[in-house]
């Protein structure tokens, strides 16, 4: 805490000591003067109850005080955030995709990552957006955060102080699998950064395949780590055994390319036992053949034995 992993944090920092300084003051003055009365005004002392009158001056002590210290934690809090929505001209623009249930980042050169990688102290601008539902782009150690609306342009801007990995979570609840929407903020030097933008490696396919899966809601049916949805898990799926139902009878099949594509294009011709037909729309009017390939190419790699 207090370390300024970004140009916003130790303002955020302020207003949160000094509101926490406030509220500590008055949770040990109020609860020593409720001890104090328990103690001045108990029964034994005061047998018979008094009437007490108003008083004025204490009724606008009470009034005027908490206003102005509403106000100055106002103030204060106006102060640092302010700042955050004026960015810089010059500021290195990437677009900022959340969907159900993952974030994905898009630079100016075209390069899709699922990892935020950036330049330490340059000015960045995330332009926001959602496909879907409200999320909310939460990266604690830069103390910042920002609703990501469908239908709305939004962004945050900041500037990373130091080389690291530091965390990126969704702050509003949007959906089954919200606790998992994280992803990685990689601040490296400006040479490694540039070196890393240029580069055209074997992954933008897949990167590929995934989004085009992510872009077509299929991450929202059929998850990616194991676990069961409406559909059975993308996990392990090239290369693995299916037991499905065709024509009515059980059969077991290979998951490979040839799976893949027909369960694209006919998803209702080998459903996975255990699951319903009928649940999954057909692609073949909406995939284009290389949207296609780079699904099979995504799943290949996730097998660790591509071809």
């Amino acid at each position: 805490m207090f370390e300024g992993a970004s140009n916003f944090a130790k303002g955020v920092d302020n207003v949160f000591l000094l509101i926490f300084a406030i509220s500590f003051f008055f949770l040990i003055g109020i609860s020593v003067i409720m001890v104090w009365f328990v103690i001045r005004y108990n029964r034994k002392k005061h047998p018979k109850a008094e009437q007490m009158k108003d008083n004025m001056k204490l009724e606008v002590t009470w009034t005027v005080i908490p206003l102005i210290l509403v106000m100055l934690m106002f103030y204060y809090g106006y102060v640092a955030f302010e700042p955050m929505r004026v960015a810089p001209k010059d500021a290195i623009e990437v677009k900022v995709t959340g969907r159900m249930w993952n974030w994905s980042f898009e630079y100016g050169n075209g390069k899709i990552s699922n990892e935020l990688v950036l330049p330490a102290k340059k000015a960045v601008k995330l332009n926001l957006y959602s496909p879907d539902v409200i999320h909310g782009l939460y990266i604690p150690a830069f103390r910042i955060k920002q609703d990501v609306v469908p239908g709305k342009n939004n962004f945050m801007w900041f500037i990373p102080n130091y080389n690291g990995t530091y965390e990126i979570l969704c702050s509003a609840y949007c959906g089954l699998r919200h606790s998992f929407m994280e992803a990685k903020i990689r601040v490296v030097s400006d040479e490694e950064y540039q070196k890393w933008l240029a580069e055209k490696s074997p992954e933008m396919l897949e990167n590929a395949g995934l989004t085009t899966m992510q872009n077509n809601a299929c991450t929202g049916c059929h998850s990616l780590d194991g676990s069961v949805l409406v559909g059975p898990s993308f996990k392990g799926l090239f290369g693995s055994k299916r037991v499905v139902i065709e024509d009515g009878k059980e059969k077991t099949v290979i998951a490979d390319s040839t799976y893949i594509r027909t369960s694209i294009l006919e998803p209702d011709k080998q459903v996975v036992k255990g699951f319903k037909s009928g649940m999954m729309r057909a692609y073949n009017t909406v995939l284009k053949e290389d949207e296609i390939k780079s699904i099979i190419v995504y799943f290949e790699k996730q097998s660790g034995n591509p071809k």
